[in-house]
């Protein structure tokens, strides 16, 4: 197609059919207006097998370097996910002078930094709205319009399985492991799904939030991170009844010159907006000095939503390669990210949630409050309920804000105490702003 905007594809899979089946399919709906003609020219993937899809003869080889280093291809786009093999082939994309589209937040969590300086010198962009909430338009907002001013913080449900999972447990009081099952039934959990449940997904969307909120260059393996595994239908009662419904939060923000950023389940007020964002949805809450709070809400994963998101960054980048504007935009804003001192997570000052079963005697709530205070913990309320066949009570004790490091001394202390019984849950507590 002359003077069409070229596209290459690496990955064939979920979201690389949808992405190709918005290229080949629906070119007069997806690139009219000011986006000109565009062309998907060569598809690279290492299995060749039907994916169910119509492609033109020809288009799709095994040849990696078929699209990485083609003169005539304008913009690779990269679905193969993971660190690598991705990180070499969109290394060099960049280095044959092409644009890259990703939606890979591994990569760009880890070795963003790398990627976007040598796009800034080739000249090139790098463009990842997927990467991070799925259909979800945080990214374009926050390099575009929030931008103009200052961002004091940044809340995400990032997860939609571990959404997915905690709703069920909340509305059907069911167990983390059967609705960990029925959310892998319907498609909404992988077979492997450490990477949700743990809080991992989440993290590497945080610290891609991060730099292009903050400046701030995170590495993952710094940054507080807990999943939902532990979490019972008992926690979530207890919540419901203080209050506050537990999520699955990521969350940065700026303190004194500081980054907070931290991923971990946390007890959210009933009546704020992020409390009710349900089932597989995704939802992020920004605040700034001056435009105040502006929340962003959308299904985080999918093939459809996804690869529209993939290809709307095509149209971006062709949009621009027509018109002849600049192209290279984000790749030098993200390029110069600054070594921002990350707040150690001993520092975190938070309420927090602590439930123990304790046996059923007199003087136990007195030796634990004693032991709280040594700690310079203060308790906030205490709720007692039941008695298990074993003699034992829940007890759970709500603490006014403390150090990270008091409560965790606390809570190695209480585990010793013979008086206690079986593991210790805590979850903080996060008010939001």
């Amino acid at each position: 197609m002359a003077g069409s905007v070229q596209v290459g594809l690496v990955g064939l899979g979920t979201i690389g059919v949808g992405v190709a089946r918005l290229l080949l399919e629906k070119r007069s709906k997806v690139f009219a207006g000011d986006c000109g003609p565009v062309s998907l020219k060569r598809i690279a993937d290492k299995d060749l097998s039907d994916r169910g899809i119509d492609l033109p003869s020809g288009i799709l080889t095994e040849d990696v370097s078929a699209v990485l280093e083609e003169p005539e291809i304008d913009i690779v786009v990269e679905l193969v996910g993971g660190i690598e093999p991705a990180r070499t082939f969109v290394l060099t994309a960049i280095e044959h002078g092409k644009h890259v589209v990703t939606a890979n937040k591994a990569l760009l969590s880890a070795h963003g930094e790398e990627i976007f300086r040598a796009a800034q010198k080739r000249g090139v962009d790098v463009l990842f709205e997927a990467a991070v909430g799925g259909s979800i338009p945080i990214i374009r907002a926050l390099r575009e319009s929030l931008g103009t001013s200052a961002i004091r913080s940044i809340y995400g449900i990032l997860n939609g399985t571990t959404n997915y999972i905690l709703t069920r447990m909340t509305d059907d009081g069911a167990s983390y492991d059967a609705m960990l099952r029925a959310a892998q039934q319907l498609g909404f959990a992988e077979r492997n799904p450490v990477a949700d449940v743990s809080g991992k997904d989440s993290l590497q969307k945080l610290v891609i939030l991060a730099r292009l909120a903050f400046g701030a260059s995170l590495s993952p393996e710094d940054v507080l991170c807990e999943g939902i595994e532990r979490i019972t239908p008992m926690d979530i009662s207890f919540a419901q009844e203080l209050g506050y419904r537990i999520k699955l939060l990521a969350i940065a923000k700026e303190r004194e010159g500081r980054i907070e950023a931290r991923v971990h389940p946390a007890m959210i007020p009933l009546s704020g907006l992020m409390a009710n964002v349900k089932f597989e949805y995704n939802a992020i809450e920004v605040v700034g000095e001056e435009f105040g709070t502006q929340v962003f809400y959308g299904k985080g994963a999918g093939q459809r939503p996804t690869a529209t998101v993939v290809v709307s960054d095509v149209i971006d980048l062709a949009s621009r390669i027509h018109s002849g504007a600049p192209t290279c935009r984000v790749a030098p804003l993200l390029a110069s990210a600054s070594g921002v001192q990350l707040v150690p997570a001993e520092e975190l000052f938070l309420r927090h949630y602590v439930r123990l079963e304790v046996f059923d005697r007199a003087g136990v709530l007195a030796d634990i409050a004693r032991l709280f205070a040594e700690e310079n913990i203060s308790i906030e309320s205490v709720i007692q309920k039941g008695r298990a066949a074993s003699d034992t009570v829940p007890l759970v004790i709500m603490t006014h804000e403390a150090s990270e490091a008091s409560i965790e001394r606390a809570l190695r202390r209480l585990s010793t105490l013979n008086v206690v019984r079986g593991p210790i849950q805590r979850i903080r507590v996060e008010e939001l702003e």
